[in-house]
């Protein structure tokens, strides 16, 4: 007996320490929690008529950040917008901004502004420059040039892509092109919804560029007409729980960001995003 036992302890115990030896990445990832942020040009209309009052209603849905896509009444007043923030319990996500930001003297303020309200990511939703092929390899050396001055201040560029950006570029795409000639330290933000409707799949982009999607968007989008889907999370095309996963094994990801740019069933900016967003949340955990 004894010695059954001191075999079955041995084998045990080898195979208990074999698992700690290649699982804690595994075992991390299965208890990361992603937090989730909403891209205001979801309900961009409700943001002009008043702005303060779209705040409270994102945060009162239950949102943990917003991603910007404009400043409204708060333009230049970075500390006012701040303690707005603060005293509806939101965090800044990242922002959407122009190229030009981060050209000359506009980015040291551009920097300074961002880093009063907590921002760390400053992606651009487009420039035509990105599928031009004579200033498509200029604009990614910006990229890199903006990357490594951010980088010591914990900050990083990036760039959003759409449909356009997966066009064909000689041998490659002007999605691979930009990925390829940009530093590791320049965000692909990738909208995985775009993505889904170029007809590619969201989580193979994130294998193919591990650790660059640090901030993701979450669109939900009907791909062709499918009978019976809707552009709400959960009842579209995509995958989520896939994706979801993929953020986390592969992406680097540290903010969702859900961007809700379909309102089906007449439903309002603001309806159509709580039902993406409690969908979400729920597969998020």
């Amino acid at each position: 007996m004894l010695k059954t036992n001191r075999r079955q302890f041995v084998q045990t115990t080898a195979l208990a320490a074999a698992a700690l030896s290649v699982a804690p990445q595994v075992l991390g990832a299965a208890r990361k929690k992603l937090p989730i942020a909403l891209q205001l040009y979801s309900v961009r209309q409700d943001c002009a008529k008043d702005f303060d009052a779209a705040l409270e209603r994102v945060a009162k849905m239950g949102f943990e950040g917003v991603e910007f896509a404009g400043y409204h009444n708060y333009g230049g007043k970075a500390k006012e917008l701040r303690k707005r923030l603060d005293d509806l319990g939101l965090k800044v996500a990242a922002t959407h901004i122009g190229t030009g930001s981060f050209r000359g003297e506009n980015l040291q303020k551009t920097i300074e502004f961002h880093q009063v309200l907590g921002c760390k990511f400053l992606i651009v939703p487009g420039d035509g420059d990105f599928t031009n092929p004579d200033k498509c390899k200029a604009l990614a050396d910006l990229f890199n040039e903006t990357a490594a001055k951010l980088k010591p201040l914990n900050m990083y560029c990036g760039y959003h892509n759409h449909t356009a950006e997966f066009k064909k570029f000689g041998e490659t795409t002007f999605w691979d092109f930009f990925a390829t000639n940009t530093s590791k330290d320049v965000v692909l933000q990738q909208d995985c919804g775009w993505t889904a409707a170029a007809k590619l799949d969201p989580v193979a982009m994130m294998k193919k560029y591990p650790g660059r999607m640090k901030s993701t968007h979450f669109k939900p989008t009907v791909v062709g007409n499918e009978p019976g889907k809707k552009a709400f999370i959960g009842q579209d095309s995509v995958d989520w729980k896939a994706v979801i996963a993929a953020c986390i094994e592969f992406g680097g990801t540290e903010w969702i960001t859900l961007e809700q740019e379909a309102y089906p069933d007449g439903k309002s900016p603001m309806e159509a995003t709580e039902i993406s967003f409690k969908a979400l949340k729920e597969m998020v955990g």
